[in-house]
């Protein structure tokens, strides 16, 4: 696949772990999403989420592995499904795509592979091994990688690095607090200075706030990189890792996330707003992530 997908509009999907609980999903532990993935009466469930997406204008959907990630399926006793639970969200993803008869690509998700929204600091052997084997298990099946809310330009680059000997391009999602920094403190010059390389496809605000995203302008749109977001509706502009929100054991029924952290109601117009902003600033990149749906990815597309 060519690296130059997002030099003209695209619009991504939007939240797939909020969306399915809105839908029914009843989740176990931390395990959000990857609920759903393993658990098969919620099979058609993911379909249909990503076939809404698509209806409502989706040009890229994205896999449903964000909490399949090695540490995550270890803390909920479910590790010996860690290969199952990534492949099985990319067949899901597959699937959606047949159905729909259109020819939308499939990103493959790669978070953070400690605690979202937060800086991992562990060695590097530590986190390449978990990327890697996250990456090794989705390789075949996507389109391209979407480095999915990532808090340094460290972990960006321990990821690239796996990626590159792929022959994949990557989407690059970086998480920005309320000071316009990553968790890490790095800026997003720093980070796009240091480690952008000709893989990327792209860069976005990854699961952050409107007012967020549109304090990231001037800044993303400053490189010769595609650029955009996927912002959330989340009712905090700094939400927290899962695990320190949810108590919930691993066979144990998990909260809703928006039941601590809140969920915002947007007017479409503000919504659209946004979105229109950013594309008259250059950017061809534009989605959404927790707690937006279908209804604001038709909002979204009404602008190409």
């Amino acid at each position: 696949m060519k690296n130059n997908f997002f030099k003209k509009l695209r619009i991504l999907d939007g939240g797939m772990g909020q969306e399915l609980h809105a839908n029914g999903l009843v989740s176990k532990g931390t395990l959000w999403s990857t609920s759903a993935v393993l658990d098969e009466k919620y099979h058609g469930l993911i379909i249909d989420t990503h076939l809404a997406y698509i209806e409502a204008g989706a040009e890229v959907i994205t896999t449903t592995n964000f909490s399949s990630r090695r540490i995550r399926m270890e803390q909920n006793k479910v590790n010996n499904l860690f290969e199952y639970a990534n492949k099985k969200a990319c067949e899901l993803a597959l699937k959606a795509k047949e159905k729909s008869k259109k020819e939308i690509l499939i990103a493959g998700s790669i978070p953070a592979q400690h605690d979202s929204y937060k800086e991992d600091t562990r060695d590097k052997e530590i986190i390449y091994k978990a990327f890697y084997d996250q990456i090794n298990c989705i390789k075949d099946f996507v389109d391209f990688f979407y480095l999915d809310v990532i808090s340094s330009g460290r972990e960006i680059a321990i990821a690239s690095e796996i990626i590159e000997k792929l022959n994949k391009p990557i989407l690059v999602g970086i998480h920005l607090l309320k000071n316009g920094k990553l968790p890490s403190g790095e800026t997003i010059d720093e980070v796009l200075n240091k480690y952008n390389n000709s893989n990327w496809m792209g860069v976005i605000g990854s699961c952050i706030s409107m007012e967020i995203a549109e304090n990231s302008i001037n800044n993303l749109k400053l490189y010769n990189l595609p650029f955009g977001y996927k912002v959330n509706l989340w009712g905090d502009d700094e939400p927290s890792p899962v695990r320190k929100i949810n108590n919930a054991k691993f066979n144990e029924d998990a909260v809703n996330l928006n039941t601590v952290m809140g969920k915002r109601e947007v007017s479409e117009e503000k919504f659209k707003n946004l979105g229109k902003k950013f594309i008259d600033n250059g950017a061809t990149i534009i989605g959404g992530c927790c707690e937006t749906s279908p209804k604001h990815i038709s909002i979204l597309s009404s602008l190409k």
